[in-house]
């Protein structure tokens, strides 16, 4: 008899249908967590734990005077500039005309 309750609510509760997320949040953008209203952060459209709200090359905690970010990806300013920023003369390169380094070495793929 339990067989035939549980196929008579098939209708309510197609295959395809998805249960709600019931109380739940947002999952955050670095671990895929739940974030919950009171450990949110909200960056670029998306929810991080305050915890997970790190660089992705240093691992420090970021906040909006420290953040920058690159196409999803974000970063403390000292490593965005690292990894994104000038190269030449007065950069850290020595003298000379600009370096076309691109950042392979950094993880990097060449925009074509």
């Amino acid at each position: 008899q339990e067989k035939q309750t549980l196929t008579s609510y098939r209708h309510f509760f197609p295959e395809t249908h998805t249960m709600p997320n019931w109380g739940g949040g947002n999952k955050c953008g670095a671990c895929r967590g739940t974030v919950y209203h009171a450990e949110e952060v909200q960056c670029d459209g998306k929810s991080f734990h305050k915890c997970c709200f790190l660089c992705m090359v240093c691992r420090k905690g970021l906040d909006s005077t420290t953040l920058a970010i690159h196409d999803q990806e974000i970063y403390c300013k000292s490593c965005y500039g690292k990894k994104y920023g000038p190269k030449g003369y007065g950069y850290g390169q020595g003298a000379g005309t600009l370096n076309m380094d691109r950042g392979e070495r950094l993880g990097i793929k060449p925009e074509e």
